[in-house]
């Protein structure tokens, strides 16, 4: 009778002004979310390149599923609603693993910049899709380490009854001695003192490359801004949409040769380029 009243209190608590704010701007930023990572899948020349593919792991990674699992794991508290604990521990993987996999995940953007402007002639090779592949692979084992060695000191401490608990389920949960938090603060501090000095030393370099470009610019500007400006895919799609929002008046023969010219320009471009 006892558990059925304590289920019966966890169903008719009702949330409270913060908690549907909350839920609120959950379902907001989830939505935001799966537009951008529609708008990844689609384009498919997004597929090629490595700093989209990486900052679509930070999409899936941030801001879906910690996010999502962040919620769950709030509800579940706010309504004081137990679980048991092999569930508890497979929830605060995630959780661990993918708290670290964003900033793992910068810190390897961070990386690509540097290939890309410091060694432009090796960015081909080094930043290819099938080495972003691996690299996604490398950044979770990484992410990884902290949840292995929280979760191993667990497993080495706890005794066989705490895991036909039902508790309220939150990472600290799994801090059974005063000493394993400080082996936590350690571990991550180590891991943001490496990627701060990765981050660093990467902008430190472009910097560098970036103010002797400075010197030489004059030599390396194109000679028509128009032609450079065509040559651009994103550049030319940006300046079609602009021309129809001024132009949209405009008749439909007239637009049609105005767009005509314009993509003849835009060949006279490429092949005056090469």
């Amino acid at each position: 009778m006892a558990d059925n009243n304590s289920v019966n209190n966890v169903f008719l608590q009702r949330p409270n002004d913060r908690m549907i704010i909350v839920q609120i701007l959950v379902i907001i930023f989830l939505c935001i979310n799966m537009l951008l990572i529609l708008t990844f899948i689609k384009k498919e020349s997004f597929h090629t390149s490595a700093r989209y593919i990486l900052f679509s792991v930070t999409l899936l990674s941030d801001n879906s599923i910690l996010l999502f699992v962040s919620d769950i794991l709030l509800i579940l508290t706010y309504f004081h609603f137990a679980i048991q604990v092999w569930l508890c521990i497979i929830i605060t993987i995630f959780v661990v693993m993918y708290n670290f996999v964003t900033p793992v995940t910068l810190t390897t953007m961070t990386l690509e910049r540097y290939v890309a402007i410091c060694m432009p002639l090796r960015h081909g090779q080094l930043c290819s899709t099938r080495s972003t592949m691996y690299c996604i692979l490398i950044i979770h084992g990484v992410s990884s380490g902290p949840c292995i060695i929280i979760l191993s000191m667990f497993f080495a401490f706890a005794s066989l009854k705490f895991y036909r608990k039902h508790v309220i389920c939150t990472v600290e949960l799994f801090i059974l001695y005063r000493w394993q938090d400080h082996v936590q603060s350690a571990i991550h501090q180590f891991y943001f003192l490496i990627m701060r000095i990765i981050i660093i030393f990467s902008y430190v370099q472009i910097m560098k490359v970036a103010k002797a470009l400075l010197l030489c610019l004059i030599y390396i500007v194109p000679r028509c801004p128009l032609i450079y400006g065509l040559r651009d895919e994103k550049f030319f799609f940006a300046l079609k949409n602009l021309f129809l929002l001024i132009f949209k008046k405009v008749p439909r023969k007239a637009r049609t040769s105005y767009y005509s010219s314009l993509k003849k320009i835009r060949t006279l471009g490429f092949s005056s380029a090469l």
